[in-house]
This record gives C-alpha cells, sequence and structure tokens, in this order.
C-alpha cells in the first residue's frame, strides 16, 4: 500500500518517541490553529488551556511534520514579537469527485484552497475511468511544483466499507467488485482514501466550516442522486460495512419510477437532480440535459421549469420530514445544484418539511450553494482527517 509522506517523515531514526499526551494532543492543537491562524504559540496556550511548554513541543511536531508553517510576527506594545503560526500552505491533497459519466479533478491545500481544477469525461470501465482521473492528477501536479501532495481523496456516490475501503452500494455508479483504492495507489503512488460524497461533504463542514459546536446534524446532498451524512452527538456515523445514512432509499411513492436500487418511489427519484430532468421533459418539448440549464430557463421564468423545480423541491421537503422525526437534528444541510435557487425553493422545501411535524422545534434548514466545491474539499478532509487520526494514535 503506498505511503504518506506525512508518516515517514513521523518516523524517522530521529524521532525520539512523544509522551502519550503529546500525541494526543496533535490533532487538537491541529484544529486550533486551523481556526484561529495565524496564531501564535501563546495564544494557543490560552486558547486550550494546555502548559505551553506542552503546546510548545506539540506545534514543533506539526512543523515537522509539514502540517504548519511559522512565519511573519505581529507588533507588541512590549516584549519580543511572537511569531504567527498558520497551515502550510504548501501541502495539499489531490482530489477527485467522481460521477457516472465525469469527474472533477482538483488540487486543494492545507487551509483549503482550491488550486486547480479539471473536468473530464469518464468512460464506464473503471480501470480505464480511474487511469483517466491518475493521467488528469500527473498533469496538474507537474504544473504546481510548489505543492507536495500527501494523498488522494476521492468522493465516491456510494457507500465505502471504512475497513476494507470497497464500494459496497452505488446504484448510479457501476463500479462495484473492483478495488478502487489500490487501483488510484497503482496508478498515483500515493496514499488513498474513498470517502462517499456526502459524508465527504459533511466532513468539509466539520474540518473546513461551520460545525462549531453542532453535535447533530444532516447532511442531504443532492445530485444525480440523493446521499446523506448523519453527525449524531458529534460523531459521523457509518454503520456496518459504511451503509448507515442511505435515505435516498426510503420509499416515499409505492407506485413512483423504479429506481436503481429496484424498489419503486425512492426519495432520490422524486427529489434528485435526475428528478427534476425528467419532470422537465415530461412537460416540455426541449431538451435539457443539465441541472444548470433548467435553473437558468426557471431564472427566465419557463413555467415548465419552474414546475419541474417545484416538484423537485416538494419532495425534497417530503424526504426531510421523515428524516426529521426519525433523528430531530438541530441543523440540515442541503448541498445541491438547486440551492442556487434557494430564495425561490427554499420556502416550498421549508413548507413541506415541516408539515404535520410531531413537535413545534424544527431544525434548521441551511443551503451549502457550493456543491462542488464541498464534494472536492470533502474528499481532502476524508484524506487529511485519516493521516491526522494515524499520527495521533
Amino acid at each position: 500500500m503506498a505511503r504518506s509522506k506525512l508518516n515517514s517523515r513521523l518516523d524517522g531514526p530521529n524521532d525520539a518517541p512523544a509522551s502519550k499526551l503529546r500525541t494526543q494532543q496533535r490533532q487538537p492543537i491541529l484544529k486550533l490553529i486551523q481556526k484561529l491562524q495565524p496564531v501564535s504559540r501563546a495564544e494557543l496556550a490560552r486558547q486550550s488551556g494546555l502548559r505551553p511548554t506542552l503546546v510548545s513541543e506539540v506545534v514543533d511536531d506539526l512543523k515537522h511534520a509539514r502540517w504548519v508553517s511559522e512565519s511573519g510576527s505581529v507588533a507588541r506594545p512590549r516584549g519580543r514579537r511572537p511569531t504567527m503560526l498558520t497551515l502550510n500552505e504548501r501541502m495539499g491533497v489531490l482530489v477527485a469527485d467522481v460521477h457516472p459519466r465525469r469527474a472533477i479533478v482538483a488540487l486543494i491545500d492545507l487551509p483549503g484552497r482550491l488550486l486547480a481544477r479539471r473536468v473530464i469525461p469518464l468512460p464506464s470501465e473503471p480501470g480505464r475511468a480511474i487511469q483517466s482521473i491518475a493521467d488528469c492528477m500527473a498533469a496538474i501536479r507537474s504544473e504546481h511544483p510548489g505543492v507536495t501532495p500527501e494523498g488522494v481523496g476521492v468522493s465516491l456516490p456510494g457507500r465505502i466499507d471504512p475497513r476494507t475501503q470497497h464500494l459496497m452500494f452505488a446504484p448510479n455508479l457501476r463500479w462495484g467488485n473492483f478495488d478502487i483504492r489500490a487501483e488510484f495507489e497503482a496508478r498515483t503512488g500515493l496514499t488513498v482514501e474513498l470517502e462517499n460524497d456526502a459524508n465527504g461533504c459533511l466532513l468539509s463542514e466539520i474540518w473546513f466550516g461551520r460545525m462549531d459546536g453542532v453535535k447533530d446534524a444532516v447532511l442531504i446532498a443532492i445530485a444525480e442522486g440523493i446521499g446523506t451524512a448523519l453527525l449524531i452527538n458529534g460523531q459521523l456515523v457509518r454503520g456496518k460495512s459504511g451503509m448507515a445514512g442511505e435515505f435516498g432509499h426510503i420509499q416515499l411513492d409505492p407506485g413512483g419510477p423504479i429506481c436503481a436500487c429496484g424498489q419503486r418511489g425512492c426519495w432520490e427519484m422524486l427529489g434528485s437532480s435526475s428528478a427534476a430532468l425528467r419532470y422537465y421533459a415530461v412537460a416540455s418539448e426541449d431538451a435539457v440535459t443539465s441541472m444548470e440549464a433548467l435553473l437558468h430557463l426557471a431564472q427566465e421564468g419557463s413555467e415548465d421549469a419552474i414546475q419541474a423545480l417545484t416538484r423537485q423541491a416538494e419532495a425534497i421537503g417530503r424526504g426531510l420530514r421523515l428524516l426529521a422525526a426519525a433523528l430531530s437534528p438541530e441543523l440540515i444541510l442541503v448541498t445541491g445544484e438547486i440551492t442556487s435557487l434557494w430564495s425561490i425553493f427554499g420556502p416550498i422545501v421549508e413548507a413541506h418539511m415541516s408539515a404535520n411535524m410531531l413537535a413545534d422545534v424544527l431544525p434548521r434548514l441551511v443551503p451549502s450553494t457550493d456543491a462542488e466545491s464541498a464534494r472536492l474539499r470533502g474528499a481532502a478532509a476524508a484524506l487529511l482527517q485519516r493521516l491526522a487520526q494515524q499520527w495521533s494514535s
């Protein structure tokens, strides 16, 4: 299996064994630097409540592993100017957001900035598709020699067994019985982490974003299908073989269209982007093959487009009602193309979600308007979280 440069840097012969406490504090201090950057060692000690000497030792570990860089200073009325810590912008992750017919390939630095992005078509055969993605990654790598990729993160529209990293369930992507991670590692020479697209979006919010203080949340990723990710009591729930959260395949209409999973009337058959395009195709003679085009038509006032997106929004809300009743989250995040017109369709979603609720306490419903970036950053976050956990254990 490919090996991360980060782990090899920490395992060299000159690395003295760290104390258990020092090791345990690496990830919390890293997250604190990410939140407060640029930040001094003294401020980290104040914010964490840890001894300044311990904080300094942990920071030295982070610097040695290249997670963190230290430069610049802040003027003070008295005393020495403290040097400031930031996440290392010269460390990055190559990522791929895989869809049935295309992939978005990108390079993201440790602070979460998108440095490069390409969209490529994918052949249906998984080996050829992975080779296309690997070739694109190699080209991006050669164009950014100043950024060292620590590994590869891959976002997939299916459920991943966290133990084996095998794709367990992906009705819209025919890559079953194929060792995706091994193939990527063989073709890139880097450590690879696979992640479900919805779980990745939620990890992105946790690693880079807006989840401070939130313990119970659900993220809904709306694309060709509907994926969900669950945060319960502060923990991402994966379930047996990574199968937790397949709410896209709850049945809303027993007489509805047949889903790729074999059941009729699944939530994703009624509330996905594919469903909105299907509604429009039935109502109009125009050929529209992308959500971007459908949303543009709605903005231009097309009644057929508005009605198709309204039906999608109603179905999203009906599914969210079941989800809210089952889990009672404090926050529901929604990603997907429909959020670009959330001012129009968000109230429809919320009205159908709140209809006949069991209690007056409703979850906050918040759109995440850049679904593509969330999936890309989520793939990066999955890889970085794995490396950080290995390093801190």
